[in-house]
């Protein structure tokens, strides 16, 4: 069961860190500290040289070269038990270390423990494909590939998995623009109807939270419903539709929306 925390003041508590604010590292414990894990370490240290080790949030963390990634998860799978591989990704540290972090995550489901396999790459240096030894591995290279641009090899299909193949650079990456490039506002209006289209559609708008509700073109307008595409820059506005958030015959105990009750904030609390 996990640790209950009291609640009572959290709304009063900033949901948000000061940009300049560094999280503390979790501490890390000594590999001596957990006979198995010890026993692991001692195995795999014998074949492959790790670079560092450590217990952090009772799962085992080890550092390799890059290029031995696949001898060092073939030795955890075949000698060390540890039969699944859950997760593969990618830590962006381009503009501090020149590189990635790239992390295997494993467990044991004979030991019921977890492993955590860790090594840097450059920029635009290779990985060799783990695909051999896990299948999971082919979609989680490919989109370590599409979302950060790490260089896979020896992989049956490595291409994008979930951008487009022609998509400009790769999204995750902290250089990546939040609401994307000129290349993303486009990048659909130009597929579809062609660049001739643009002045007549207008870029795509790429802030998933942004609605105009006098947009008749791109969204439905709540509580006033106006024919696709009718113009209403001059602010009339049919009144047989108020503005609700709710079905007639809805969820009984929810108060339904009145607008004329609704008050804007001038600042946030």
């Amino acid at each position: 069961m996990r640790e209950y925390k009291p609640k009572d003041d959290v709304q009063n508590k900033s949901y948000f860190s000061d940009r300049f604010y560094i999280t503390p590292s979790i501490p890390k414990v000594d590999v001596c500290q957990d006979k198995i894990f010890l026993d692991d370490v001692e195995l795999l240290s014998s074949k492959v040289k790790i670079l560092d080790k450590y217990i952090q949030k009772e799962h085992l963390v080890i550092y390799i070269n890059p290029k031995e990634n696949i001898n060092a998860i073939e030795i955890l799978k075949n000698e060390l038990q540890y039969d699944m591989l859950i997760d593969i990704s990618a830590i962006d540290y381009i503009s501090s270390k020149g590189g990635f972090e790239i992390f295997y995550e494993f467990l044991s489901m004979s030991k019921h423990k977890r492993l955590r396999l860790k090594c840097f790459i450059e920029e635009k240096e290779e990985l060799n494909s783990v695909y051999s030894l896990f299948k999971m591995a082919n979609w989680s290279e490919r989109e370590m590939y599409d979302m950060y641009g790490v260089k896979i090899i020896n992989h049956p299909n490595m291409k994008r998995i979930l951008m487009p193949n022609d998509w400009h650079d790769h999204p995750l990456r902290k250089t990546y623009p939040l609401h994307g490039d000129e290349a993303a506002s486009w990048y659909e209006v130009d597929k579809i109807f062609g660049k001739e289209a643009r002045e007549i559609i207008g870029p795509e708008i790429r802030d998933a939270a942004a609605i105009d509700r006098y947009d008749t073109t791109r969204f439905a307008r709540l509580g006033h419903e106006v024919p696709y595409g009718t113009d209403i820059t001059d602010g009339k506005e049919p009144e047989h539709t108020p503005l609700a958030y709710q079905e007639e015959g809805g969820v009984k105990l929810i108060k339904k929306f009145k607008e004329e009750d609704s008050v804007t904030l001038k600042e946030r609390r």
